[in-house]
C-alpha cells in the first residue's frame, strides 16, 4: 500500500478517536442531564467537521477555537429556531451567516481562520435531522447554552486526540503552505465576488428547496455551501457539483442495499461510524467518496430516527442535483471570478 494511503488512514484514526471520544461523552450527557438525541448529531457533525480544519492549528489557534466555537454553537441553535418559527427571516440571517466568512478574506489568514470557525455550527445546523425527531422532542431543542457545552465538548476532544497523536505519534502533520498575498487587480475583489456568489445560491436553495421538498430544504442548502465553498473558479464549482452528485448517487445505492437488508437500531449506528471512517480515509483522493460516505451514513440516521430512508432517496438525489446546479449558475453568473486571479481557498 502507497504511504500515501497509510497517512491518510492514520488522518482519518485520529478524527474517528476524537469523533467517538465526543459521541461518548454526549451519550453520557444526554442521559445525565435528559436532552434528546440531536445532541449526539451536533456532537458528532462539529468534532467531525472541526478536526480537519484544527490538525495544523497552534496552541492559540486552538484556544481561540474553544471560545469562539461554543458561542457560535448557541447562537446557531438559535438562528435554528428562528428559521423554524419564521422561515423568511431565518433564511435571510443564514445567507448572511454563510457568506460572511467568505467576505472577511480579504483581512487575512486570521480573518479567514474565523470565518471557517463560523462556518462549522451553519453546516452542524445544516446535518442535524430536526424533522427526524419525535414530535414531541422538536418542540424541545437544546437551549443555545446546551450547545455551547457540546461545542466546547467537540473543542477539547480533537484538541486532546490531536495533540496526543502529535507527542507520540509517528507522523506530524503537514504544515500549512503560506503563500504570499497579492493585491487583486479585480473589482470587486475576489473575496467579495464569491461571498455574492454563495449568498445567491443559498437564498435561491432556501427559496426552491421550501418550495420543491418542504422540510427536506436543507439537503439542498448544504449541497450549494459545499459545492461553492471555497472554489478555484467556474471550473472548480463544475467539477465539485459533477463529484458530489456522483457520490450521492452511490451512496445512494449502498444505502438502499443496507436497507433491504434490514440494519437497523445500534447496528445501524456502528455502521455509521464505519462508513464515515472509510469516507474520511478516501476523502483526499477524491471528493466524491466523501460525497458518497456521507449520502450513505446520512441516509442510516434518517433509518435510525424513523423515517424510510429508502423512499427519501429520489428526494434526496434531486435536492442534491437541483443544489450542484444553483452553485454552479451562481459562480458563472454572479461576478464570475476567473480562475488565475482566484486567490487560494479556506481550508473550510
Amino acid at each position: 500500500m502507497p504511504v500515501k494511503h497509510i497517512r491518510n488512514a492514520y488522518e482519518a484514526a485520529l478524527t474517528m478517536t476524537a469523533v467517538l471520544l465526543s459521541y461518548s461523552l454526549a451519550l453520557w450527557l444526554e442521559d445525565a442531564a435528559a436532552l434528546h438525541t440531536d445532541v449526539l448529531v451536533l456532537a458528532v457533525a462539529l468534532t467531525l467537521t472541526l478536526a480537519r480544519t484544527q490538525r495544523t492549528a497552534d496552541t492559540r489557534g486552538r484556544l481561540t477555537a474553544c471560545v469562539l466555537l461554543p458561542a457560535l454553537a448557541g447562537a446557531a441553535t438559535l438562528l435554528g429556531h428562528l428559521i423554524a418559527d419564521h422561515y423568511a427571516l431565518g433564511a435571510a440571517v443564514f445567507t448572511l451567516a454563510i457568506s460572511l466568512p467568505i467576505w472577511i478574506r480579504r483581512f487575512g489568514p486570521a480573518a479567514t481562520k474565523a470565518g471557517t470557525l463560523m462556518t462549522l455550527p451553519l453546516v452542524a445546523l445544516l446535518v442535524v435531522p430536526g424533522p427526524a425527531l419525535p414530535p414531541r422532542a422538536q418542540s424541545a431543542l437544546l437551549s443555545w447554552g446546551w450547545s455551547a457545552v457540546i461545542g466546547l465538548l467537540a473543542c477539547g476532544c480533537v484538541w486532546l486526540v490531536q495533540m496526543s497523536a502529535d507527542r507520540l505519534g509517528r507522523w506530524q502533520p503537514d504544515p500549512e503552505p503560506h503563500r504570499p498575498r497579492r493585491a487583486s487587480r479585480l473589482r470587486p475583489v475576489p473575496s467579495t465576488r464569491m461571498a455574492w456568489q454563495m449568498a445567491a445560491a443559498v437564498a435561491a436553495a432556501f427559496t426552491l428547496g421550501r418550495l420543491l421538498f418542504d422540510h427536506h430544504w436543507p439537503w439542498m442548502v448544504l449541497t450549494v455551501y459545499v459545492v461553492a465553498s471555497g472554489n478555484r473558479g467556474r471550473d472548480d464549482v463544475i467539477r465539485k457539483g459533477v463529484e458530489r452528485l456522483v457520490g450521492a448517487c452511490a451512496g445512494t445505492l449502498l444505502a438502499t442495499a443496507v436497507g433491504a437488508a434490514g440494519i437497523t437500531g445500534r447496528t445501524s449506528v456502528v455502521l455509521i461510524f464505519a462508513v464515515l471512517a472509510v469516507a474520511l480515509w478516501l476523502r483526499p483522493l477524491n471528493y466524491a467518496y466523501w460525497a458518497a460516505g456521507m449520502t450513505t451514513a446520512l441516509s442510516l440516521l434518517l433509518g435510525y430516527f424513523g423515517q424510510d430512508a429508502q423512499d427519501l432517496l429520489p428526494t434526496r438525489l434531486a435536492a442534491i442535483a437541483v443544489g450542484a446546479v444553483l452553485a454552479v449558475a451562481s459562480a458563472c453568473c454572479v461576478l464570475p471570478v476567473p480562475r488565475r486571479r482566484t486567490p487560494a481557498p479556506s481550508p473550510a
